[in-house]
């Protein structure tokens, strides 16, 4: 089981920001990029444009919550950073589930069948 790490400072998210690869869908923005751990971090920005502190902090437990039951279907060793856009707004969980694993499939971060996995 793997147990992933949040990204709290701000020259960790500005790190990703300039050196990661992002990719992006209706919801979320993703970037992505390798770390010198056997874990992934994960980190979420919700911007004030999206909405009040009500609706940020649901958008983050909602992305939160759908990363950790597929983090399984993740590689290891990455810093990941999930950006909320303002369509996000009214997003459910299974949209957002939905969202982040078409943002980890362009970013060819998730594992496949034949990785043993599933």
């Amino acid at each position: 089981m793997k147990f992933s790490e949040s990204l709290k400072k701000n020259s960790d998210f500005q790190n990703v920001y300039k050196h990661g690869k992002s990719y992006a869908n209706r919801f979320f923005v993703m970037y992505v990029l390798k770390n010198d751990l056997e874990k992934n971090r994960l980190g979420i920005s919700v911007s004030k444009k999206v909405g009040n502190s009500v609706i940020r902090h649901h958008i983050t437990r909602l992305v939160r919550e759908a990363y950790r039951l597929q983090e399984e279907m993740f590689q290891s060793g990455l810093d990941i950073v999930v950006i909320a856009r303002v369509a996000a707004k009214n997003v459910s969980y299974q949209e957002t589930e939905k969202s982040l694993l078409h943002l980890g499939s362009l970013h060819h971060i998730m594992l496949r069948k034949e990785d043993g996995i599933f």
